[in-house]
């Protein structure tokens, strides 16, 4: 029973991985993030403001599509905006019907009072004219508070449009996703681009990613989160450099018997760059 225990321990150690051995393996650095930035919209490449090389942060402007027109679009919706405001915002009508309706409301009283103090000295037709005077107006009033209900619609239709013509001219600007370096420029100014086409490469290198296979019986998820070792260099100039394991891929390829892993490894000095080959090892805890 004893050597029971001892030979599934040994086993249960050879699948799941041992952590208290350090575990190495072949990898190759990777960019953590990279981008083909596209043009967004199809036209001319107006600008390109930077070049291969460059470091470029988060949002900043990297060229630009022609966008007279769109500028065009923008000013429109912005005047069709404010007008649509100045109509919304005018309620002369509604002041001009409730006054009108306090003054017959006032004329239809004192008819009325008349007739209490002195017995048909208005006549029953000029009354109905004086009670239905005040109906019309009640009705013009409700029909001035609906039209400038609608109005103030279309106010917010007009504003909708106002934010989709600028969104359009944001989308003739081409900005960097990231922080990173512009390693290829692919579009040339003055070269028609459609929607969707590659302009320009984007890499960031601020941190990598060192990525290979393991075999499935040294490795398992919990290791996820331990410190891990890259080494790089010719044999004789070797550098260590300290990372995190971000990831241990939980299917096994059927043929290789392997995992794929990869670890997070800062590169703030630019020490390291994407596509050198290393060794990583991870520490055991």
């Amino acid at each position: 029973m004893r050597l029971f225990s001892c030979l599934n321990g040994m086993l249960m150690t050879i699948l799941l991985g041992n952590p208290s051995l350090a575990v190495t393996t072949t990898v190759v650095l990777r960019p953590m993030q990279e981008a083909e930035v596209p043009a967004q919209q199809t036209g001319l490449l107006r600008s390109l403001t930077v070049g291969e090389g460059e470091t470029v942060a988060t949002g900043q402007v990297l060229g630009s599509l022609d966008d007279r027109a769109v500028r065009l679009a923008v000013d429109r919706a912005r005047l069709e905006h404010s007008q649509a405001e100045a109509k919304a915002n005018n309620e002369v009508q509604i002041k001009y019907t409730q006054k009108s309706l306090e003054v017959a409301q006032a004329e239809l009283k004192r008819s009325r009072e008349s007739i209490e103090k002195f017995a048909k000295s208005i006549s029953q037709s000029q009354l109905d004219v004086e009670r239905l005077a005040v109906e019309k107006i009640v009705l013009q009033h409700k029909q001035a508070e609906h039209e400038l209900s609608l109005d103030r619609f279309g106010m917010q239709l007009k504003q909708n449009e106002l934010e989709a013509a600028r969104l359009r001219l944001q989308l003739h600007q081409l900005r960097a996703p990231f922080e990173g370096i512009v390693v290829l420029v692919r579009g040339r100014v003055g070269e028609w681009v459609e929607e969707g086409e590659p302009v320009l490469r984007l890499v960031a290198v601020a941190k990598l990613r060192a990525e290979g296979f393991m075999p499935a019986n040294q490795v398992n998820l919990e290791m996820v989160g331990q410190t891990v070792q890259i080494e790089v260099g010719s044999a004789d100039k070797r550098e260590l450099h300290p990372g995190v394991l971000r990831f241990v891929s939980p299917e096994i390829d059927p043929v290789t018997k392997q995992v794929r892993v990869w670890a997070e490894v800062p590169n703030s000095a630019g020490q390291l760059l994407p596509g050198e080959q290393g060794v990583l090892k991870v520490l055991p805890e």
